[in-house]
């Protein structure tokens, strides 16, 4: 007599609910567009390290908003090495935006907890970017205050610290610095303000063009306020303790 056998049945593999399959697709998706940002901005940043940064997104802003204003909209710029400058040009920097260049891995922490205490009480808001900050700010970043642009800034300036070093990232920031109207760069300040070559700079010349950068539109390093003069005067003396040496160990 035959007996008829009854195969078993195998359950359906569970489907993945609509939600589950969307945020996996998400995640997805923002983790390749992390490792493609990575991969992009180490690459970015090491073309940088030989190249020269002709161009910055302020000097972009700086033009776009010349015209729109109707006004001259040229952009004076002339990328100098480090070696062909005067060795005024980076002790004048250090001394008066980051006396600890040299020492810092791209951030003073007591700067900024000194100026997060002084900005707690209300007053003129003070900063404490270092040159590599304001490199990454300059040379990578848009202007403007958000936690994502100083996250990108973090990021980018330990970026810089790791692939450039120190002495290409105050080449950068002797480059591209804006230190006038329309004006950036050392080179270009000393060529419109003094009539010479940056290589040419006298320590007072260095000082002062170091003395407008915290406010390059509203002072001017060819006719100095009485402001102007005595922060000049200040960064001198600074650039003297300093000394020479203290540039040349980069």
């Amino acid at each position: 007599m035959a007996v008829n056998r009854i195969r078993p049945t195998t359950a359906p593999s569970p489907k993945s609910t609509p939600t589950r399959s969307w945020k996996s697709v998400v995640t997805r998706i923002v983790l390749k567009g992390m490792l493609y940002f990575f991969i992009g901005s180490v690459l970015w940043v090491t073309v940088l390290k030989f190249v020269p940064v002709w161009v910055t997104p302020l000097m972009i802003a700086r033009k776009i908003e010349a015209i729109a204003d109707g006004r001259d909209s040229k952009i004076y710029s002339d990328w100098t090495s480090f070696d062909e400058m005067s060795k005024e040009a980076p002790l004048s920097v250090v001394s008066s935006e980051d006396q600890l260049f040299p020492e810092h891995w791209g951030f003073d922490f007591k700067s900024m907890n000194n100026a997060f205490r002084y900005n707690l009480k209300g007053k003129k808001i003070r900063g404490a970017s270092t040159i590599s900050q304001q490199v990454a700010k300059n040379v990578f970043l848009w202007q403007g205050r958000s936690y994502i642009r100083k996250g990108l800034e973090a990021y980018f300036t330990l970026l810089i610290e790791v692939i450039w070093g120190k002495k290409r990232i105050l080449e950068v920031y002797l480059n591209v610095a804006e230190t006038g109207k329309m004006t950036f760069g050392y080179e270009a300040a000393s060529q419109r303000f003094f009539n010479k070559s940056a290589s040419a700079l006298t320590r007072t010349e260095a000082a002062r063009i170091a003395a407008v950068l915290p406010s390059p539109l509203r002072f001017s390093a060819k006719n100095p306020s009485n402001y102007v003069q005595k922060r000049t005067q200040q960064i001198a003396r600074q650039m003297r303790m300093l000394g020479r040496d203290y540039i040349a160990s980069l």
